[in-house]
C-alpha cells in the first residue's frame, strides 16, 4: 500500500466512523449458524498453539507484513481459523492486495464477528473467528469487486487445506 492509498483509506475511514457506518459492539454476518461455539480459557489455547499463533489470536499481535506463506498461496482450496479450525474464506475470495498480508473480498457467511478496535487514533473495523473469538485481521473499504472489501487477515490465524483434502474436524 503506498502513501496516498494509506491516506485514501484513512480518510474514508475517518468519514465513515464520522456518519455512524462503522459497525459498531460485536456483530455476526450472517443470520443462522451452523456450528456451536467453543468455550476454552487463553491458558487452555496457549497449551494447544504455537507461541506466535497463540499470541495473533489471542493476544491480537500482528505478524511482519510479507512474512506469511499464506500471502502467496493460490490454490482452490479453503482458509480455517487456526484455532478451531472453522473454514472463514473460500480461496475464490482471496486476491493480491499488495498489502503484505493474506485478503479477501468477502468471508464464508456467518463466519466471522466484527467489532471496533480503538488502538489506532480512527476506529478500525475488526473480525475475529465467530466460532472461538480469535482475532484474524481488519476490514478495510479499499478492496476489489464484487464487495470493495479488503478482509486483511494475520496468516498466522490461518490453515489453508487444497480442494481434494479432507476437512480437519472442529477442534472441541
Amino acid at each position: 500500500m503506498n502513501r496516498r492509498s494509506f491516506v485514501r483509506s484513512c480518510v474514508q475511514l475517518a468519514g465513515l466512523a464520522a456518519t455512524g457506518s462503522l459497525l459498531g459492539g460485536t456483530r455476526v454476518l450472517a443470520a443462522k449458524r451452523d456450528f456451536d461455539g467453543i468455550e476454552k480459557s487463553r491458558a487452555e489455547w496457549q497449551k494447544l498453539l504455537p507461541p506466535n499463533v497463540y499470541g495473533v489470536l489471542f493476544e491480537e499481535d500482528t505478524e511482519r507484513a510479507f512474512s506469511s506463506p499464506l500471502n502467496d498461496e493460490k490454490r482452490e482450496g479453503v482458509f480455517l481459523c487456526a484455532a478451531c479450525n472453522l473454514p472463514l474464506f473460500a480461496s475464490a475470495t482471496k486476491f493480491d492486495s499488495g498489502t503484505g498480508w493474506p485478503s479477501f473480498w468477502a468471508p464464508i457467511e456467518g463466519r466471522v464477528e466484527i467489532k471496533k478496535d480503538y488502538r489506532l487514533i480512527l476506529p478500525r473495523t475488526e473480525y475475529h473467528c465467530a466460532r472461538c473469538g480469535g482475532h484474524q485481521g481488519h476490514v478495510f473499504e479499499d478492496g476489489p469487486k464484487p464487495t470493495g472489501q479488503r478482509w486483511c487477515n494475520n496468516g498466522l490465524a490461518l490453515r489453508f487445506v487444497p480442494d481434494g483434502e479432507t476437512l480437519p474436524e472442529l477442534r472441541v
